[in-house]
């Protein structure tokens, strides 16, 4: 399938709809994706009708209805769907965070200790994350890497956090929560 250059509100709309739809494992209603965006419902129902046509979309009537997420909705967030994904621990403020996945981890700027960071991609919303959160990542699968952070922004419409990193550690051990 070609990708598809979706708006920032599509795109937005869209990421908050595979996040609830993975969390509650059933359809998402209208309401739930606004108040997850911060929009009026009528302008999520607008949406919708984009995002059905470019069967990214799929609307399920009646009164359990809502919307779901299309296999094309993940290709063109670029959102790796598997069955059974290695979980990676989250600590936010000291507390496992159990309903987002780490998706992958980008280090960028590691040639300049002053100015590290770390990108975590999450399967899962970052509303609830804020600016100067301690954050713990990992031991990831198989280098068993921690990363220690200070939570520096996020980008919700990616799901992304971006630490200041403040200690990474080869192995590490499992979190004793």
């Amino acid at each position: 399938m070609s990708s598809i250059e979706l708006t920032p509100s599509q795109k937005s709309i869209l990421t908050a709809l595979t996040n609830l739809h993975r969390q509650a494992e059933d359809t998402v209603k209208g309401e739930q994706i606004a108040e997850e965006v911060n929009r009026n419902p009528g302008t999520i129902r607008n949406q919708m009708q984009s995002l059905k046509a470019l069967q990214l979309v799929e609307g399920v009537p009646g009164p359990k209805g809502g919307y779901k997420p299309t296999a094309n909705a993940y290709e063109a967030l670029d959102v790796d769907q598997m069955d059974e994904a290695a979980a990676v621990p989250l600590v936010h403020n000291d507390e496992l965070v159990d309903n987002a996945n780490v998706e992958s981890i980008d280090l960028s700027s590691v040639h300049h200790p002053e100015l590290c960071r770390a990108e975590i991609h999450l399967q899962g919303s970052v509303r609830d994350f804020h600016e100067g959160d301690e954050i713990i990542v990992g031991p990831t699968p198989l280098s068993k890497l921690r990363i220690t952070g200070t939570l520096d922004a996020r980008d919700d419409s990616n799901n992304i956090l971006i630490l200041q990193i403040d200690d990474m550690l080869a192995p590490a051990e499992e979190p004793a929560h």
